[in-house]
């Protein structure tokens, strides 16, 4: 069995509700939730309410192979209703394996960390309440977060 970090994060409807459902599919397809993290709330970078983003982190452990591992991922978007008409539109959820067993991956089609997930703050917050000594790229989580600079987010009650 291996651990990954995944992270699931929705900007459209009941962004909350999307994520539990995305979790409790995950554990449906025979995932095994670890921990996970609260859910954050980003500050709204414009004039509606999808402009603001929910974010979670979960470390799981699974039998399945990191592309298997993504490939239900990507079904569970379709599922849930992902929309994909822009490149960065709207998402019910969208949901990105971070690590896998703490490896960085290279292969046609797979690169883990996500190249960009790990450069927001929305996302290293709640991976560094569920993995704070996760090392990736060379650095703790913690460590990377505080070389960022300071945004607005905020865990949800």
């Amino acid at each position: 069995m291996a651990r990954a970090t995944l992270s699931l994060g929705s900007n459209l409807g009941d962004k909350r509700a999307a994520i539990a459902g995305a979790i409790a599919a995950l554990e449906h397809d025979g995932i095994t939730i670890l921990a996970r993290s609260a859910d954050y709330l980003t500050e709204p970078w414009g004039p509606v309410e999808q402009d603001r983003f929910v974010n979670a982190c979960i470390l799981v452990e699974t039998g399945l192979a990191p592309v298997a591992l993504l490939s239900l991922c990507l079904r569970i978007e379709r599922e849930l209703g992902r929309i994909r008409e822009m490149k960065w539109g709207p998402r019910v959820i969208d949901i990105d394996v971070l690590t896998y067993d703490d490896l960085e991956l290279g292969e046609p089609g797979l690169v883990l960390p996500h190249p960009r997930m790990l450069e927001r703050l929305f996302v290293l917050v709640p991976l560094a309440e569920i993995a704070p000594d996760l090392m990736v790229r060379g650095q703790r989580i913690t460590e990377a977060l505080a070389a960022l600079p300071p945004e607005e987010i905020r865990k949800l009650d």
